[in-house]
């Protein structure tokens, strides 16, 4: 009779070994899924942000003549909180017309600024320079100042900031 060495029975070790290993699975999975999912998600999400933008009431912008507006916006993208800063030119060209420009050169975003004597928009990097509706006069930028789209709402004049 031979005697056969692999018996049915399982031993009380590898008993244990698989129901801790099931239950180690278990725990981890409920643990970790979450966990992962909490650092993965802000990743995720889309950070394109649109938003009407107060720039303040509308007869503190004399009419002819192009004036700053300055505005800080905070942005979360991801784990990272990042504030940034605005400059637009406000025109108001008449009662009803009113145009705003971005202070930013559209050749390497250079900050410009508003020169009385050569009523331009001047920029220091490359010399360039823009007239009172944001048109190219001379230099490299490509393409006139941007433009933001505005309205009026009870006295108060607000630009269309989309981000992202």
């Amino acid at each position: 009779m031979s005697s056969d060495s692999h018996s049915s029975k399982m031993e009380r070790k590898d008993f244990v070994k698989i129901v801790t290993t099931f239950l180690g699975s278990i725990m981890a999975a409920v643990i970790g899924l979450p966990l992962i999912s909490y650092f993965i998600t802000p990743a995720l999400e889309e950070n394109q942000q649109e938003d009407w933008v107060a720039v303040g009431p509308l007869e503190s912008y004399p009419l002819g003549e192009p004036k700053v507006f300055s505005f800080t916006r905070s942005q979360v993208n991801g784990w990272e909180r990042t504030s940034q800063s605005y400059g637009v030119y406000v025109l108001r060209q008449s009662e009803t017309e009113i145009k705003v420009f971005s202070n930013v050169c559209t050749h390497l975003s250079c900050r410009v600024t508003w020169d009385e004597d050569d009523q331009a928009y001047i920029c220091p990097c490359h010399d360039a320079s823009f007239d009172k509706v944001g048109q190219v006069i001379h230099g490299p930028p490509p393409r006139p100042l941007d433009e933001y789209q505005t309205k009026v709402e009870d006295g108060t004049l607000y630009i269309y900031l989309l981000e992202g």
